[in-house]
């Protein structure tokens, strides 16, 4: 028997951001967006926004890469005097449809917090700044002011002559999206210059706005294809700057163990080998998260992207698996463990129709089936719904990955079990407590088991009542268990 044992004490508060969404228009790579907006109506669709409410976000991303040849102000105003844009990394041609005003009506209607990406002189990227056959798309902190107040600002003129009084009230602006990574095997800034234009964006949106947070972009140089160019001096030089509240990195990996059979369709010829990697792959997320601590100063730490990526199709097919939702139940754990200076993190693409990463999968023709949650969204979705407001000690046993949170007198634990053949029973204790009750909701489900849409619902999670103070978790299963003491 496995001894889950908790002391209750409140810890460190828990950011409610952890649980973050990251929406991009991804052209042609994944419909994303636009698969989400119904034209013809000009609203979103209501599949989409049902399914959202049900994953609950806390907080949605609007940018990424496409931030960073975006013109906020091409996408706002009449539908029909909106100017559609090329999407320069992910193909294709954006009609800007979907802008300022429509993100924060989603974010509303999901009850999330908007983040927004500012165009920060398209990172020093020239390929981007001055594409062939294009205007130019380099983003100034003129125009990065020029949008807080047109978000914030309650006598925004240009806000109220389209016809919204009240303002949208962003409060948290990330300043360029990968600023340290080659994009197309092209360098932009160097850290310094990316520093400096740190520092100016930040003065400049600072003044429109004093109380928003801004948060600065301080993950190490990745150049993909040279990978002796390194500078880990970026979250350091960020952390160095005043103005600036939290410093920005993503994280996209693979098992971390040699020979990933993570790809393609490698991982259906050896159920316990796919495990195996399945299971070791959080390892790479805590020693990314260790880093940024090692040099992030007094500041606060967020990942706004965060994500299995693989080589082959659709981003990785195994990514529907029930074994990449229990790595990702892993993940999250980690991501918990890191809850004293993590403020924001995601796991997921948020919705698309093609990438195997997101959270919610739209069918294709929109009216040809249901929206639903891949593996992914199962586990933010599971997790988010039972969680504390403050971290919790917690001790445990045996072969089971386990986290806790408490909130007055109810205990949380996210539990992993990370053997894929045996079930464990677990022993639950609250030191120094009685357990009055206890539910666990679990998903159940055999690793290799694979969603779509003609079982979207096989990953729902089920609802044990515990009796007395012991449980059976099966093989393979996430779970979220609330204790009344």
């Amino acid at each position: 028997m496995i001894r889950i044992s908790v002391k209750p004490a409140p810890q460190h508060e828990i950011s409610p951001y952890l649980y973050m969404q990251f929406m991009e228009p991804l052209g042609v790579s994944d419909s994303s967006v636009d698969a989400a907006w119904d034209f013809v109506e000009e609203k979103w669709q209501d599949k989409v926004i049902e399914k959202a409410r049900e994953l609950a976000p806390t907080m949605v991303r609007f940018g990424g890469c496409f931030a960073s040849y975006y013109h906020w102000m091409e996408a706002v105003g009449p539908q029909k005097n909106r100017v559609p844009m090329k999407n320069h990394l992910w193909g294709g041609v954006y009609l800007n449809q979907v802008g300022t005003h429509e993100f924060a009506e989603f974010c509303r209607r999901v009850e999330a917090e908007p983040l927004v990406v500012v165009n920060m002189e398209s990172e020093g990227y020239a390929h981007w700044q001055h594409p062939k056959n294009d205007t130019d798309r380099t983003g100034t902190a003129e125009e990065a002011a020029a949008w807080v107040r047109y978000c914030n600002d309650p006598e925004d003129a240009l806000r109220i002559s389209h016809g919204v009084r009240e303002p949208y009230n962003v409060k948290y602006w990330q300043l360029g999206n990968e600023t340290s990574y080659s994009n197309g095997g092209a360098l932009g800034f160097t850290s310094d210059e990316a520093a400096e234009a740190t520092r100016r964006f930040a003065a400049a949106m600072r003044k429109a706005d004093p109380s928003i947070r801004l948060i600065a972009w301080g993950d190490e140089t990745k150049h993909y294809t040279r990978p002796e160019i390194t500078d880990r001096s970026w979250c350091r030089k960020m952390a160095a700057l005043d103005g600036i509240d939290m410093i920005a990195f993503h994280h996209h990996f693979d098992s971390g163990l040699p020979d990933s059979v993570l790809r393609e369709h490698l991982y259906r010829k050896d159920p316990d080998a796919t495990w195996q990697h399945f299971m070791y792959a959080h390892n790479s997320l805590n020693d990314t998260i260790l880093r940024m601590r090692a040099n992030r100063g007094a500041k606060r730490l967020a990942m706004t992207e965060g994500h299995f990526s693989f080589p082959g199709k659709n981003r990785g097919t195994t990514l529907c698996t029930w074994a990449a939702g229990a790595a990702y139940a892993r993940c999250h754990n980690v991501i918990m463990r890191h809850s004293d200076v993590l403020d924001i993190a995601t796991l997921a693409d948020f919705f698309g129709n093609t990438w195997q990463s997101n959270a919610i999968m739209i069918p294709a023709p929109i009216n040809s089936g249901e929206a639903f949650l891949m593996p992914v969204g199962t586990v933010m979705s599971l997790f988010g719904h039972h969680q504390g407001k403050f971290a919790a000690e917690v001790r445990c046993s045996g072969d089971c990955d386990v986290v806790a949170s408490v909130t007055g007198n109810t205990v949380f634990l996210h539990v992993q079990n990370t053997d894929m053949h045996f079930p464990r029973e677990i022993r639950l204790e609250v030191e120094g407590r009685k357990i009055k009750k206890a539910v666990m909701y679990c998903i159940d489900a055999n690793p290799m088991t694979e969603i779509s849409s003609q079982n979207p619902h096989v990953f729902d999670p089920k609802t044990v009542m515990i009796e007395g103070e012991t449980v059976i978790l099966p093989p393979a299963a996430a779970a979220a268990v609330e204790i009344e003491t």
